[in-house]
Parts: C-alpha cells; structure tokens; sequence
C-alpha cells in the first residue's frame, strides 16, 4: 500500500502486469520513499510505485521534495528519516563524495539488463531525460522551423530572439554548460573548460550577460511546466519530459533536443536509511523493466533498462520523442559525473553569488 504524502505530484505501459501477493504474505516495514512535485511525480507514482508496492508487499510513504542538500543535512545531523530519494545524477555524485549515501547492494539490485553507465556504486537510474531549451511557439514557431531557436546562441540573442527568458535557481545542475556553449565553446570541451576556476567564471559571466532578460529563476519541473502553460515567458530551460507534459494541457511549446543535455534520474539511498534492508529490496523491484515500461506513457523520459524497450507496446511516435531514442543521443551533450563529482560545491557558490547580486 502507497500512503501519498506528497503535497504535489512530481513518467511505458505494458498492459498491467500484476503479480499477485501469495495470501499470507507478512507486509515488509514501511519505506519513505522522497521524489519531485508536478508530473514527474505522478508519472513515478502510476508508473513504478504503485504497482511496486502491491507486487512486493512493501509499504512505502512518498514525500515529495527530495533534495541531496537535504539527505546531506539528515546524515549529518544523524536524523536519516528517507530510505530512498530521487536525484539527479550530478547531485547523486556529488553527494556520495561527501559520504552521504549508502553504497548499492548489486547482489540484491539487478541491474544486469541496464545499460552502460546508468549506474554508480550509489546511484541507480531511474530514467533518461534532457535538459533542454524550449520556448514559446507562438511568438518564435514550432521546433525545425526555419526561424525557430536551434541553440544555446539563440537563447542568449535577445535581438533575433527578443523576448524574455527563464533560468535554472538555487541549483548549478545543467546550468553553466548551456553558457558555455553560448559562448562558442564545443559540446566536447565544455567540461574541459568547467574543470578549472576560470572556466566556472566563464560560464558564469556568460549568465551575468543574459540576466537582465531572465524574468523568473524556476526553482522545480513543475514550475518550469507551469510558466509555459501561463505564457509567463518566451524562452526557458528545464526538462524534456515536462515541456511534453505542459503542451498535453495545451501550453505553446517547443524544444530541440540540439545541444541539450543527456542526464539521467536515479534512486539514491542516505547514509543511515532507516529501513536499508528492506529499501534495497524495493529498489530492485522498481528497476525491473514491466515498471520502466510504463514510464514514458505518463512523462516522455526514456528507460534505464534496456529490456523496458523488449517488452513494451509503446508506438514508435513516442519512442522516438524519448531523449534514449538512438536519432536524439547524437545531438545531445552527456553529463559528466566526473565533473559534478569534483566540482559542483565551487560551481554552486559560485553560481549562488551570481543569483543574489
């Protein structure tokens, strides 16, 4: 049984695999099981969660608001009341190089079906996703139109492009690579670029120029969706899966997956969870791939298991709108965990004073 605790909702059908529970199967102790607010949310709840918790028997509590910053906080104030929380794998990086997470238990997690690199010693993916810029079509035209942005230098020309923008706050994730970009600096160099103090101020400076257009820092997916369906700005930057989501309720928008960044989401586990035991056990049964198969029918971000893609009835329209779809990888950019690893803390305060002058 799923006891929702979320405040807002945070997405492959297979046509509803159910495993019964054997009668008089003892429920496992209830997990806390922390993600995102807005479709993302209700994307994992209908997708993975639910099912999961029926066919497993384990009882979970899903909170929203999952935060690294603040797994971080509960470690080290010894008061870990999270046993799961999902995150970005830059913020999952980062966080391990602290000694906030617990290490995966790979004899219990399965994870023999996933693809490469989707996993770490403490992070398991849960979907693939893009950072994007998308925008208002009504005002610059659909995306592959011949006057429609096609790159991070179109975000930053205000005179091709006048109108205003919205920005990443309060998080450094995905944030300095599109200025750098903007700045003529190759997909393939920017970490390069980024791995020393002057690289950081570069991609900093780069938003200085922009941030006098930028009329609203968004500080979730949900927001990010919520701007676009208000027509609150013209330009923005955020995730794939829920510009898609925004346009379904009617918002004018477009993306390219041009120059965006290939990222993924995975399930990371506190220093100290509460119920490890049995947390990891629930981890295994939502990385199986009948749950990663429904999850793009509620929120277009791809698998982390790749038999997801053996067992689905999904049409190929929306196969090949999923950042994972082998025509859309080519042009993005992957993220490089190495960097948020070794980085982030610096890039963070750095970016932190840029937002505050």
């Amino acid at each position: 049984m799923v006891k929702n605790l979320q405040k807002d909702a945070r997405g492959f059908f297979i046509g509803g695999v159910v495993a019964l529970l054997c009668s008089g199967t003892v429920a496992a102790e209830p997990i806390t099981v922390v993600s995102w607010g807005g479709s993302y949310g209700a994307a994992q709840d209908n997708a993975l969660f639910n099912d999961a918790s029926k066919n497993s028997g384990i009882d979970i509590n899903r909170e929203s608001g999952a935060s690294m910053s603040k797994t971080c906080l509960q470690v080290e104030s010894n008061s870990v009341s999270w046993d799961l929380v999902v995150t970005g794998s830059g913020g999952a990086a980062a966080a391990a190089a602290k000694g906030c997470l617990e290490k995966i238990d790979y004899s219990v997690v399965d994870v023999s079906d996933f693809y490469p690199n989707l996993y770490t010693d403490y992070c398991v993916g849960s979907d693939v996703f893009a950072t994007v810029m998308a925008w208002n079509t009504d005002k610059y035209g659909e995306p592959g139109s011949a006057n429609a942005p096609k790159s991070w230098a179109d975000f930053w020309d205000v005179k091709k492009f006048p109108g205003t923008r919205s920005y990443r706050a309060n998080n450094v994730d995905g944030a300095l690579e599109p200025a750098l970009m903007a700045d003529g600096v190759p997909a393939d160099k920017v970490y390069e670029v980024l791995s020393t103090r002057a690289g950081i101020e570069r991609a900093i400076n780069k938003i200085r120029e922009l941030k006098p257009h930028i009329a609203v820092f968004w500080e979730s997916g949900a927001m990010q969706a919520q701007l676009m369906k208000d027509g609150e700005v013209d330009m923005i930057t955020g995730w794939n899966g829920r510009f898609d989501n925004a346009k379904k309720d009617g918002a004018k928008v477009g993306y390219t997956f041009n120059q965006a960044l290939l990222d993924y989401d995975c399930f990371a586990m506190p220093k100290g969870a509460p119920n490890k035991e049995t947390a990891m056990k629930f981890l295994a049964e939502i990385s199986k791939a009948e749950y990663q198969a429904n999850l793009p029918f509620h929120i277009t971000y791809g698998p982390t298991n790749k038999k997801a893609y053996e067992v689905t009835t999904a049409p190929k329209e929306l196969l090949e709108a999923l950042p994972s779809h082998p025509k859309n990888v080519p042009l993005m950019m992957p993220v490089s965990l190495d960097w948020y690893a070794t980085h982030r803390a610096e890039a963070l305060e750095l970016y932190m004073e840029l937002l505050s002058e």
